[in-house]
């Protein structure tokens, strides 16, 4: 039940828009889902990836057992060459694990989803839209003044107190942000329409799971990738191939995603299989260009967003979903104390955009540029990256190093939602900075 008659206006109704539902529900703050797709749950997408700490969130939300009757931790790394030589075994998954009581656990994109869905109490499945395409947002006020008005494309109309932008990488309410900004004071600095820059392209496939569960592997050359995981029932892989930088919005056709399969058709992605071997076995496989970047502005107004729509990540090392949550965990910290201190004027809301944007600057910025880094390990993008890659990081003791001394204190400091009380996951040997209240 909403405590206020404040209403959240949730664009995007994916993995962070169904986060942002669960948080407002458990802080008692009103809200709409406006999802653009026909249904909530479609087979697209690949893995997605849940590190330890935001375990610890959908644990505070009711989720975790749930979702660990779905996904898989992944438990060991390997790496090979084309020719298929294996340089790299590590166990630096287990340590993390080891270091904060669970591990990084693997899901399948669509049943993720579904189990975000399907476990929302009822009234609140209720505040969840379908086929509601966003055409414009009006902030110059809604009936009584304040607020905001949503339009959809089926001459819908919703008000609210905040649009909330969860609508990815393509997002229409980044947008619409920016056009309100520009409208306002034509000359100002602004991020640029297509703020997102893709070096690489990736093309993804699932799969019946081919192998024992728990997989991290890679395949590593020259400007050219394959990343093979496996979970509970499925298997993914994820081919990365470099490509001219371009900001532009693309679509490739299916003929375009046979041709990236068969030119890396030979990549060795195990001990037995081939790329050719596991894609003939598939579901369902796509590709997209990986566009790259953090914006400048995160809200304006009364327009605050999210996740994809307002900094993008490579995949590799599985961080985008996981920065995601941890923005609506900042965020919705804020608005519910300034909801409980009744501080929800425009100005007020403003302040708590900017102390979310700075309260998650440093995390983001620091995840963004181990994504990149990952990747361009990966597909060897300099001499540098290739030393690095072969010689240095495949060692298992600088992986385990590397794991205790920069990605576990990293991941320690990450925040959990401060007015849902729980009780604590077994704890690892790596105690964390923000404790769940009890």
């Amino acid at each position: 039940m909403a405590v206020s008659n404040f209403k959240v206006i949730i664009v995007g109704g994916g993995p962070v828009g169904l986060v942002a539902a669960h948080v407002l529900y458990k802080a008692g703050i009103d809200f709409v889902v406006l999802e653009r797709r026909e249904n909530v749950i479609l087979d697209l997408g690949a893995a997605l990836v849940l590190a330890p700490h935001n375990m610890r969130v959908m644990h505070q939300l009711g989720l975790y057992d749930k979702l660990m009757e779905i996904g898989q931790e992944l438990l060991n790394t390997k790496g090979f060459l084309l020719n298929g030589h294996q340089f790299k075994t590590g166990t630096e998954l287990q340590l993390l694990k080891q270091n904060h009581g669970v591990g990084l656990v693997a899901f399948h994109r669509a049943q993720l989803v579904q189990v975000l869905y399907d476990n929302l109490p009822e009234d609140a499945k209720s505040k969840y839209f379908l086929n509601k395409k966003v055409t414009a947002i009006d902030a110059s006020g809604d009936s009584s003044g304040e607020g905001v008005r949503v339009l959809c494309y089926d001459r819908s109309v919703y008000e609210g107190s905040i649009v909330l932008g969860a609508d990815g990488v393509h997002s229409v309410t980044r947008n619409w942000m920016r056009d309100i900004a520009l409208s306002e004071k034509p000359h100002r600095d602004w991020d640029p329409e297509e703020p997102f820059t893709s070096v690489y392209k990736c093309l993804w496939a699932s799969f019946p799971r081919p192998s024992e569960p728990g997989a991290n592997f890679e395949t590593t050359s020259k400007d050219q990738s394959a990343m093979y995981l496996t979970g509970r029932d499925r298997g993914w892989i994820l081919l990365y191939d470099k490509s001219e930088p371009t900001t532009a919005l693309r679509s490739y056709s299916e003929k375009e995603v046979e041709e990236v399969a068969a030119k890396l058709a030979e990549f060795p992605v195990n001990e037995t299989l081939k790329v050719k071997d596991v894609v003939k076995e598939r579901f369902t496989w796509g590709m997209s260009d990986l566009g790259e970047g953090i914006l400048k502005h995160w809200s304006h107004g009364r327009i605050v967003l999210a996740g994809d729509a307002c900094h993008k990540f490579t995949p590799n090392a599985g961080l985008g979903l996981n920065n995601g949550i941890q923005d609506i965990v900042v965020l919705c910290n804020g608005l519910h104390q300034a909801i409980a201190d009744g501080k929800t004027d425009t100005a007020n809301l403003v302040k708590v955009f900017g102390k979310y944007q700075s309260d998650r600057a440093e995390a983001v910025e620091k995840d963004y540029k181990q994504s990149a880094l990952v990747t361009r390990l990966q597909t060897w993008a300099s001499g540098l990256y290739y030393f690095l890659s072969r010689f240095v990081l495949s060692n298992n003791f600088v992986a385990r190093f590397v794991a205790r001394f920069v990605t576990s204190p990293h991941i320690r400091k990450a925040r959990v939602l401060d007015f849902v009380r729980a009780t604590e996951l077994p704890l690892g040997n790596v105690g964390w900075q923000y404790a769940i209240p009890q």
